[in-house]
C-alpha cells in the first residue's frame, strides 16, 4: 500500500464545503500534510515555498483563474515537477471544457459529487504508480537521461502491467538524451503493432526534428482523421506546416482545435503571432484579444500579447484601438520587466502608421537601447522590431538588434528569417558581416575558455565559459561548450551538484534550440558516466543493480 502519511498534498478550492469533505476524506485515508489554497493566486504562493506530491484542484475557482488556466500556467512555466500528481475536481461536464482541461494531461479528471471510496481508490492507483515511475523520474530530474533509461528497462519485468508506460518514458528519455534514432525506433515499434495515438505523435516529432515534414504532415493528418480530440496532434501540425512555409494552412489547424477546444491560451497565442505573419489581421485581432480576456487574472500575463494586438489594429487602421491597447499595456503591465520595451515598440508601429517619423525613430532609439541593456523579446517580436528600425532607415540600431538577436535566439529557424528579411531590404552584405560578427564572438569565448581547460584551471574555464553562456543565453554552441566545461570540471575536480545542476540545465536550454544536435548524445553519456562514477543517487533512489547493452 502507498504510504499516503509521508505525502504533501495542496487542495485548492475556493468552496469551503469541497474544503471540509476533502479535508475529512483526506485525513480518514492516512494523508497527514494537507494545505489549502483558495484561489490560483494562492495556490502559487504555497507552490514557489515548497514541493508537492498531490496537487487536487477544483475547476472552478470563482473569480480569476479557473484549475485549467492554472494547470496551464504551471506545467507553461515549469513550476510543479513532473513528480508531482496533478488531479482535477469538477463538476463540469461541458464537452469542450473537459477536453479542453483533459488535453493539458492532468493524472486524473475526477467528477463530483465525490464517493470515499471511489476517490481512495484512485488515489490509491495514482500514487501506487508514480512509485514505480518515480526513480525513472528522478534520475531524469537530475540529467542523467540514460540511467533513467536504464531504470525503465529493467523495471519492465517487475512490472509488466506498466510496460507501454516505461516504452513512453524510454523514448521520451532518448529524445532528452538526443538519441533521436533511439526514440524513433520506439514509437515505429509500437505503431506497427498497435494504434496508440501519442506513439504516432511521438514518431511524428521524431521526423519533425529532422524536418522531415512531409512525412511528419501525412502521419499527423491520419492521426487527426482517426482521433478528432487529440489536440497535441493539431498543435504539432500547425508546427510542421508553419515550419514548412505554409502559414495560411497551419493558421486553418489552430483555428479547427480551437473549435474542438476553446480554452487554451498558448494556442491562441500561436494563432495570432500566425495569422499576422500571413497577414490576416483581423483573425490575429480576435485571438489575442482572447488571450488577453482569458489571462486577465493570471500572474503570468505577457505584455508581448499587447504589442501584436496593437500591431493587429494598426494593420486595419484601428488607430484609437490601438491607442487603448498600448495604455492597458501600461497601465495593467507596467511593472513587468519588458514592459518599457513592448510600449516602446508598440508606440513606434503606432507613430509610424500615423506618419510621424520623428516619434517613431525615437522610440525606435529607445527599444534598440533597452535590448542592448539587456531586455529581450520572444524571435518573433524581435524581427518585428528590427523591421521597424530598417523601415524607419535607422540602419545602426536595427544592426544593433540584430547582433543581440543572433547572440540570444541562434536557432535555425530565427537565423534564416533574419538573413531573408535583410535580403529583401537588400542588405544581404550587412547581414552577413553582422554574422561573421558574431560567429568570431563565438570563436573567440570558446577559445578563451578551450585554453583556460588545456592548462588544467578548470575554475577558470567553468567562469569563461558560464559568463559566454549569459552574453549569448540563445546561442547553441556556447550553451553546449559551457556545458562541457562544467562537466569537465566535475571530472577532473570531482562532484558538485550545484554545477552538475546548471550543466543539466545548460543542455535542456541547448536542446530547446537544437534538438537533433549530434552534441546532445555526446553531453548526455558524459553526465551519464560522471553519476554512475560518483554514485550519485536521486533523492536516495536505488539505481538499477545492472545495466542494459548500450547499442
Amino acid at each position: 500500500m502507498p504510504k499516503f502519511e509521508e505525502f504533501q498534498i495542496l487542495v485548492v478550492a475556493s468552496n469551503p464545503k469541497l474544503r471540509m469533505q476533502l479535508r475529512g476524506m483526506l485525513s480518514s485515508f492516512g494523508f497527514s500534510t494537507i494545505h489549502f489554497a483558495i484561489s490560483a493566486h494562492t495556490a502559487l504562493r504555497h507552490l514557489h515555498t515548497r514541493h508537492y506530491d498531490l496537487i487536487l484542484c477544483d475547476y472552478a475557482l470563482g473569480d480569476g483563474q479557473d484549475g485549467q488556466h492554472l494547470l496551464e500556467d504551471l506545467r507553461q512555466h515549469e513550476i510543479i515537477t513532473n513528480d508531482t500528481l496533478f488531479v482535477m475536481i469538477t463538476s463540469e461536464r461541458n464537452h469542450e471544457c473537459v477536453i479542453s482541461a483533459a488535453e493539458l494531461l492532468p493524472d486524473d479528471y475526477i467528477l463530483t459529487p465525490l464517493a470515499p471510496g471511489t476517490l481512495q481508490d484512485r488515489l490509491t492507483r495514482l500514487v501506487g504508480k508514480r512509485e514505480v515511475f518515480l526513480p525513472a523520474r528522478q534520475l531524469a530530474a537530475m540529467g542523467d537521461w540514460l540511467g533513467a533509461i536504464d531504470y525503465c528497462l529493467e523495471a519492465e519485468a517487475e512490472h509488466p502491467q506498466y510496460i507501454i508506460d516505461f516504452r513512453r518514458l524510454e523514448a521520451g528519455y532518448h529524445i532528452a538524451a538526443g538519441q533521436l534514432a533511439e526514440a524513433e525506433a520506439i514509437y515505429r515499434q509500437i505503431v506497427a503493432s498497435q494504434s496508440i495515438p501519442w506513439a504516432q505523435l511521438g514518431l511524428a516529432r521524431c521526423l519533425a526534428f529532422k524536418k522531415d515534414y512531409t512525412a511528419a504532415d501525412a502521419l499527423l493528418s491520419e492521426l487527426i482523421v482517426e482521433n478528432g480530440h487529440f489536440m497535441a496532434a493539431y498543435d504539432l501540425l500547425a508546427r510542421v506546416r508553419a515550419e514548412s512555409g505554409q502559414g495560411e494552412a497551419a493558421c486553418k489547424v489552430l483555428q479547427t482545435a480551437i473549435e474542438h477546444s476553446p480554452y487554451r491560451l498558448g494556442r491562441y497565442h500561436r494563432l495570432g503571432e500566425l495569422a499576422m505573419e500571413t497577414g490576416d489581421a483581423a483573425t490575429a485581432e480576435k485571438a489575442l484579444s482572447e488571450v488577453i480576456r482569458q489571462s486577465a487574472h493570471s500572474r503570468f500575463r505577457d505584455p508581448e500579447i499587447h504589442v501584436r494586438l496593437a500591431q493587429a489594429q494598426i494593420a486595419q487602421d484601428k488607430a484609437d484601438a490601438a491607442r487603448a491597447t498600448i495604455n492597458d499595456l501600461e497601465r495593467r503591465l507596467g511593472n513587468q520587466p519588458n514592459a518599457a520595451l513592448c510600449k516602446a515598440l508598440a508606440n513606434a508601429m503606432l507613430h509610424a502608421h500615423s506618419g510621424k517619423t520623428d516619434k517613431a525613430q525615437d522610440d525606435l532609439d529607445t527599444a534598440a537601447s533597452l535590448t542592448s541593456a539587456g531586455a529581450t523579446l520572444s524571435p518573433g517580436l524581435s524581427r518585428e522590431l528590427v523591421k521597424a528600425c530598417f523601415d524607419q532607415r535607422l540602419e545602426r540600431a536595427g544592426s544593433e538588434v540584430v547582433t543581440n538577436i543572433l547572440r540570444n535566439t541562434a536557432d535555425e529557424q530565427t537565423v534564416g528569417a533574419l538573413r531573408e528579411m535583410l535580403r529583401m531590404r537588400g542588405l544581404e552584405p550587412l547581414s552577413q558581416e553582422i554574422e561573421r560578427n558574431v560567429q568570431k564572438e563565438v570563436r573567440d569565448l570558446i577559445k578563451a575558455g578551450a585554453e583556460k581547460a588545456r592548462t588544467g584551471d578548470y575554475d577558470g574555464a567553468v567562469e569563461a565559459m558560464t559568463s559566454a553562456a549569459r552574453q549569448m543565453p540563445g546561442h547553441p554552441v556556447v550553451l553546449f561548450n559551457a556545458a562541457l566545461a562544467l562537466l569537465r570540471r566535475i571530472e577532473h575536480l570531482g562532484w558538485n551538484g550545484a554545477l552538475a545542476r546548471q550543466a543539466r540545465a545548460l543542455i535542456e536550454r541547448a536542446r530547446d534550440i537544437d534538438p537533433a544536435s549530434g552534441r546532445l548524445a555526446t553531453l548526455a553519456e558524459y553526465m551519464h558516466v560522471l553519476i554512475e562514477r560518483n554514485g550519485i543517487a536521486a533523492n536516495n533512489s536505488l539505481k538499477p543493480a545492472h545495466k542494459q547493452a548500450r547499442a
